[in-house]
């Protein structure tokens, strides 16, 4: 079977808020929530999660869709690597990728040249060439699944199928417990990323990075994300940590299935993940091309 590829809309987000600024922290001390959504600068893919002042910080730009029911579609379709092209604004015609996801009410994680974005507004209009989900990377084995990822991408992520149905393997900063999953607990991994609620002081938060790629042990995400022993959810740290109890660094599910099957290697001195380098070069799917 072939997959396919959808053209999708979305807006550039300007950040809401209720009628208080002010979110409360681990401690009970209330903190305003910079950068959570909308259009962020000064923030790149490689920079450590807790390296920028503020709440679910992500780079780039949150794009949704103001028709909630074309906006649950815009983020379940859209796929990690999938390509962006500003339609309206003053940064019409720029050429961005897909990178990450966010709950709530849905919105996709967009990068961006920072000359562009730059120039960007809330309202801007985005198109998306949305493929990756129900595809398959050749030799996968039935009990791995693939989500939220444009096949093109898994080479430049280091995602490597042994031969004969032998399993996976891929590089991580690290692998954690699934007692870190927060946020995202319960919902449907095609439209959520899940917040992984790290101690204090604990030194694997100190190196991870936007762009990292993160093992939880012990997760199935293949539909609503919760506990199964003997699974393995491989994700890409999409935006940086959070003082709210429950929430912390966002992890996009990109591979789920048994451990014996996938398999999380640690680099934790070496590890890439996904780089900007990687992020634009990746070249469309065949299947993305839609025929």
């Amino acid at each position: 079977m072939r997959s396919v590829a959808i053209n999708l809309a979305g807006v550039a987000e300007a950040p809401a808020m209720g009628t208080t600024p002010y979110r409360i922290d681990l401690d009970g001390h209330p903190y305003v929530p910079v950068g959570d959504g909308g259009i962020v600068l000064g923030v790149a893919l490689g920079d450590l999660v807790t390296h920028a002042v503020g709440d679910h910080v992500a780079p780039g730009v949150s794009i949704g869709h103001p028709d909630q029911a074309a906006r649950h579609a815009l983020t379940a379709y859209g796929c990690v690597g999938n390509p962006v092209v500003v339609r309206s604004g003053a940064a019409a015609g720029t050429q961005g990728r897909v990178f990450g996801k966010r709950g709530e009410d849905g919105r996709l994680l967009v990068w961006l040249p920072d000359e562009a974005l730059a120039k960007l507004r809330p309202g801007d209009g985005f198109s998306v060439r949305a493929h990756g989900q129900g595809a398959r990377l050749d030799g996968l084995p039935a009990e791995v699944e693939l989500l939220n990822l444009d096949p093109s991408l898994a080479p430049a992520l280091g995602i490597r199928v042994a031969p004969d149905g032998g399993g996976v393997d891929v590089g991580v900063r690290g692998v954690v417990p699934s007692r870190l999953a927060g946020n995202g607990i319960g919902r449907p991994a095609q439209q959520w990323d899940v917040d992984l609620a790290f101690a204090p002081g604990d030194p694997l938060l100190a190196e991870l990075r936007l762009g990292d790629l993160l093992a939880v042990a012990d997760l199935d995400v293949r539909h609503n994300m919760g506990y199964r022993r003997g699974h393995v959810t491989v994700g890409l740290v999409v935006h940086g940590d959070s003082p709210m109890p429950g929430h912390g660094p966002g992890l996009v599910p990109l591979l789920c299935g048994p451990a014996a099957l996938l398999r999380a290697v640690p680099e934790p001195g070496t590890h890439e993940g996904l780089r900007v380098n990687a992020l634009v070069g990746a070249a469309p799917s065949a299947a993305g091309r839609a025929g």
